[in-house]
């Protein structure tokens, strides 16, 4: 064995005695005062105690939240059930008062009312805007399945095929949304007689 491997093996040996010597003065320790060792385990066992009590208190005030958070959105969800259509209402109310005002004129001529229904029509269509509703009037438009209904089919060679040619019911979409689509007649090639 080298000089070198003798001073490790010393040096090892040496760590290992202080690191006994070390562990036997703490069991010493422990063993020679075994009131310090119980007043710190009371201390400790105190301490985790309080935070235990204070994780509960935590834990139960946490859980109060969030029940009353649960109440307050069932709450908000039924409000908004109930008066979801408020601002559609709002923007009713002039409409319906303009209708009964035209209808309680007792000398009205067809003229007078005619522009009195003109009138109500552009109101709705000032509410549907701001509501957010859109009319689908798709004359002279490509056929879109996504937004048409076709009702029929007719041969037209004035137009290209799967055009629009006539609307009996206009569509509307609400905020991009498709609400009804348009009831259309589409044009389709002209067949060739033989």
């Amino acid at each position: 064995m080298s000089a070198q491997e003798q001073d490790n093996n010393e040096v090892t040996e040496q760590i290992v005695d202080d690191n006994e010597q070390d562990l036997q003065q703490e069991d010493e320790a422990k063993l020679e005062s075994p009131e310090k060792n119980a007043d710190s385990l009371e201390a400790q066992l105190e301490a985790a105690q309080a935070k235990a009590s204070e994780n509960w208190e935590q834990f139960i005030r946490t859980k109060a939240e969030i029940d009353n958070l649960r109440r307050r959105s069932i709450k908000d969800v039924e409000n908004a059930h109930k008066f979801g259509i408020e601002k559609f209402v709002n923007e009713l109310l002039p409409v319906m008062d303009s209708m009964a005002l035209g209808l309680a004129a007792e000398d009205a001529s067809a003229e007078s009312l005619r522009e009195g229904m003109e009138l109500t029509r552009n109101m709705l269509e000032k509410m549907m805007e701001k509501l957010g509703i859109e009319e689908i009037d798709p004359l002279n438009e490509k056929f879109d399945p996504e937004k048409h209904q076709a009702m029929s089919m007719q041969p037209s060679a004035d137009v290209e095929p799967n055009t629009v040619i006539a609307v009996m019911q206009k569509g509307y979409a609400l905020n991009q949304r498709l609400i009804r689509p348009a009831m259309v007649m589409v044009s389709k090639a002209v067949e060739e007689e033989s």
